[in-house]
């Protein structure tokens, strides 16, 4: 399909407020920013496609974090396709955009490249991370991967370590505009159902895959008509309207859920950016001696780093490196 030229909602996650369900969300526009995070590898499609569901969630869950702190998405499995990491930056100050990086693993000789991608993962789970920054520990939560997509995972993640009811609704796929080459555009939509004091809880197992929660099974009965309705609302979305070349955000929202009520909040930006640098190589190589680092030495004596994210190359002094270094960082990047 074609598609017009980049449009003022691209690369933005817009807020809102369901008033009359007491429902909060989400929509999210990843247009350039997609892209950049793919340029840097050659990804087969399969994987490609995962990598953008995986940034719209990313992109999704990422906005409610504060200033400075890091939001990081890992799938992870013992299938043809074993890694996928994705981490959203918060702003550094009120009115910048966000940043995201993405990078995935996989193995070339299994993969099935016209394949179902989920299902190329394999066993694995589902982690989310939140680093809020020096002094602070890290936040982990994990959930097994189930449901058939990444989306559902999410969903599993929030019942069950949130206990907050949580859907998703996401697309992506390639346009193409004439004599330009294809490039990606994916959307999607959140649905969160305001936190309660006190959560009602399922008493038994969850009716999810393996026996695991869902959002049906953390709403009390007098909240569940109103997340049911809502979500047949969202039912009616179709991908275009995901995506978002030509509907606005708001005008999405109006369509679906304008008897609920909606009510929209500033757009957060996002861009693509990297926390790669040469000093946080020398951070990661500081537990290695004096002899693991020479093993790791070029013939042209120097030591060589990749970003997984980026691709930024890194050529090192090996007498900078590891706990017993010879000498201080001279300024070599």
């Amino acid at each position: 399909m074609t598609l017009g030229s980049t449009i003022a909602w691209d690369d933005t996650v817009l807020p809102f407020q369901l008033d009359r369900s007491d429902i909060r969300g989400r929509v999210a526009r990843l247009d350039g920013v997609l892209n950049k995070l793919l340029e840097q590898h050659d990804y087969p499609q399969v994987v490609e496609a995962l990598v953008a569901e995986a940034a719209v969630l990313t992109a999704l869950i990422g906005q409610t974090i504060k200033l400075r702190w890091k939001l990081s998405l890992q799938i992870r499995g013992n299938g043809p396709i074993r890694i996928i990491a994705t981490d959203y930056y918060g702003p550094t100050e009120d009115g910048e955009p966000a940043r995201m990086r993405a990078y995935a693993s996989y193995d070339a000789e299994r993969l099935d490249r016209d394949g179902d991608g989920f299902a190329q993962i394999g066993k694995g789970y589902l982690a989310v991370l939140i680093d809020q920054g020096d002094g602070n520990v890290p936040y982990q939560g994990i959930t097994p991967l189930a449901g058939g997509s990444l989306a559902a995972c999410a969903e599993t993640y929030f019942a069950q370590s949130e206990q907050l009811p949580t859907r998703f609704s996401t697309s992506a796929g390639t346009s193409q505009r004439p004599g330009e080459a294809a490039a990606w555009r994916a959307g999607g939509v959140m649905l969160q159902h305001m936190p309660k004091a006190s959560p009602f809880v399922a008493q038994e197992g969850g009716s999810g895959d393996q026996g695991l929660l869902k959002p049906a099974d953390i709403l009390a009965p007098d909240e569940a008509e109103n997340w049911r309705r809502v979500n047949i609302l969202l039912d009616t979305v179709d991908e275009l309207e995901l995506i978002g070349p030509v509907v606005q955000p708001t005008e999405m929202l109006m369509r679906l859920f304008h008897e609920e009520e909606p009510r929209v909040y500033d757009a957060q930006p996002v861009k693509f950016g990297c926390s790669c640098s040469a000093e946080k190589v020398r951070e990661s190589l500081s537990i290695y001696s004096a002899k693991d680092i020479a093993h790791m030495t070029t013939e042209e004596g120097i030591v060589t780093a990749d970003c997984q994210f980026c691709g930024a190359h890194y050529e090192l002094d090996p007498k900078v490196l590891g706990f017993e270094a010879a000498e201080t960082p001279g300024g070599e990047d």
